[in-house]
């Protein structure tokens, strides 16, 4: 379905980002890699499919990295397609004890780049009439949990952006959407569960139980591989007039 397009997804070395990255290869779509850590690894899972990889270890708080990076897509394939601003850091603190620095950080990886990402990329979409940017906010784009100040505000603020974006593009072929996921079971969240584990001396499962108790009613992860499911269908024709929705992949989570 998206041969001959070229997909960009940002913190792709790992976790969402590799499995929405997997999902658009699996359907035909030229891959440009992002992010940090094992690079081969990521890449060659993605080339199996019979895809063109590439990748761009632009940091994703330097708005002039993020600049070479869309360039670096559009010289390597002639066009970028498929934008996935998916790259995000989180810390864990009370409003008062919150890092300054911490906070900035978050705020620019979370937030600023998908703006800096959005804003390169959809000149050339819209010379084409075509494309398609997806945002991987949060389910805490929609509620808060407490001592996520940071990471709430940005991912709130994500979905304000895709908003506006799908607005101001509404007529054009070019979309705009959010997904908003609940708990995945990324590296990141795996040493969640391992800290609760130690720390209330359960065994494992006990603590994935546990964690996905306090919020998720379906008591089961989101898995990478579903959003990529989603992904492919924002940019299906099915997808066509789906326009600034905040999609909530959450087991339950925001129906209680």
């Amino acid at each position: 379905m998206l041969k001959g397009k070229t997909a960009l997804i940002t913190g792709s070395t790992s976790g969402i980002g590799l499995g929405i990255a997997k999902a658009l290869a699996a359907q035909g779509a030229n891959i440009v890699l992002n992010g940090f850590g094992d690079v081969e690894g990521p890449k060659a899972e993605v080339a199996g499919l019979g895809v063109q990889v590439s990748y761009h270890g632009a940091d994703m708080s330097k708005p002039a990295e993020i600049e070479n990076m869309i360039h670096h897509a559009t010289k390597t394939f002639g066009a970028l397609d498929i934008l996935v601003n998916n790259a995000g850091i989180q810390h864990v603190a009370r409003v008062e004890n919150f890092p300054v620095e911490r906070w900035d950080a978050i705020m620019a990886i979370n937030l600023s780049s998908a703006f800096h990402a959005t804003r390169l990329a959809l000149p050339g979409m819209l010379a084409r009439n075509w494309g398609r940017i997806i945002n991987v906010a949060s389910i805490h784009g929609l509620v808060a949990s407490a001592e996520k100040s940071a990471y709430v505000a940005a991912k709130h603020g994500v979905v304000g952006l895709t908003k506006v974006t799908a607005l101001e593009n509404a007529t054009t072929g070019v979309t705009c959407n959010a997904i908003c996921p609940g708990w995945v079971l990324t590296p990141l969240v795996q040493k969640q569960v391992d800290a609760k584990a130690t720390a209330l001396k359960i065994s494992n499962d006990d603590a994935t139980k546990l964690l996905l108790g306090e919020k998720e009613p379906s008591l089961q992860f989101t898995t990478p591989e579903e959003l990529g499911a989603l992904a492919v269908f924002f940019c299906s024709p099915a997808g066509n007039n789906v326009r600034g929705v905040a999609w909530n992949m959450d087991g339950g989570w925001t129906a209680q």
